[in-house]
């Protein structure tokens, strides 16, 4: 083959790299094999990192790191800041408030205990920054060894937290994803942001491993008897009240389907076959998500109700 028309070859390669490089974070190398003869290779292509950061509403903020979010507040007496999410994530953040606001760090608030909200709080760390988590999520950050900075503030069950003219009120409503997973209602903007328990056009995540269904349901009932306005989500979408009253009746339609099947003698299989609940098939991820939506609750009724070992409960067929 002609060296120009190789050049040429490697030109459109190359080109086409670069093109990708925004969607991708990967690794090529080129190697000569034999006479004009090369080897691509490529390493595990990762979705590239995108930051953002949205104006929600009043002093509120919302910072986007891939699928994942967290808000901050800005006041003239400083600023507070939410689930650092990683070390990368709260680098980035840090840069942006510096040059954004110039204002000093005085809070830092854990939604609960996972190290995919929590880890990167020691990035944000300084002089006079406090940090906060529910209690619980505490203890379960220093049992299990944490590499995230922990908090020095904690509550059991509720905490109002004031700075400048905003304030925080912080609330553990028991037991949903986790270990001390709490709501964070920041006032007087109206914005409530709650992690992974509530989750606003997209179906709840695979089989809810971690997840309390019971507890999910509750505490969602207990918010939406909180005043705001908007409320943010650790992933997917933002949303108004009435987006959370529907995703309240997903998980409770969701729930009295697997109780009732299970009560019925059906088994997992045929729960996962026969249950639709299409009125929510609009919702990210539903023909996906469903099944295993449907065997978390199933785990979750065997497992920790004892659900089939009643007397009562039919041999499932």
């Amino acid at each position: 083959m002609n060296k120009q028309y190789i050049a040429k070859g490697f030109g459109i390669l190359l080109g086409l790299l670069f093109l990708c490089a925004p969607v991708l974070a990967q690794e090529y190398r080129i190697d000569l094999i034999r006479g004009n003869i090369y080897r691509m290779t490529a390493g595990n292509p990762v979705l590239a990192q995108e930051y953002r950061i949205d104006l929600i509403r009043g002093n509120i903020y919302r910072l986007t790191a891939g699928n994942y979010c967290s808000v901050f507040m800005v006041t003239e007496a400083g600023i507070v800041v939410t689930d650092p999410i990683n070390k990368a994530a709260a680098t980035w953040l840090k840069r942006e408030l510096a040059q954004r606001f110039g204002k000093p760090i005085h809070y830092v608030i854990y939604s609960h205990n996972h190290p995919d909200h929590t880890y990167g709080g020691e990035v944000l760390d300084g002089a006079g920054i406090n940090f906060i988590s529910h209690q619980l999520a505490r203890e379960d950050l220093i049992h299990t060894k944490a590499q995230t900075r922990i908090p020095n503030l904690v509550f059991k069950d509720d905490m109002m937290l004031f700075i400048g003219d905003s304030r925080v009120h912080l609330r553990y409503h028991g037991t949903n994803n986790g270990r001390g997973s709490i709501s964070m209602l920041f006032e007087p903007a109206r914005v409530l942001y709650v992690v992974d328990w509530i989750v606003l056009g997209r179906m709840p995540y695979k089989d809810l491993q971690g997840y309390d269904i019971q507890g999910m349901i509750d505490s969602t009932r207990a918010v939406l008897n909180m005043d705001f306005e908007v409320f943010v989500g650790g992933h997917a979408e933002t949303g108004q009240k009435k987006d959370v009253r529907r995703y309240l009746e997903y998980l409770e339609t969701l729930y009295d389907a697997v109780r009732d099947g299970i009560l019925a003698g059906k088994d997992l299989a045929t729960l996962e076959k026969e249950i639709r609940l299409d009125t929510y098939r609009d919702l990210a991820m539903y023909e996906e998500w469903l099944p295993l939506n449907i065997k978390g609750v199933y785990r979750t009724l065997v497992d920790e109700s004892y659900i089939l070992m009643r007397p009562s409960t039919p041999t499932p067929q």
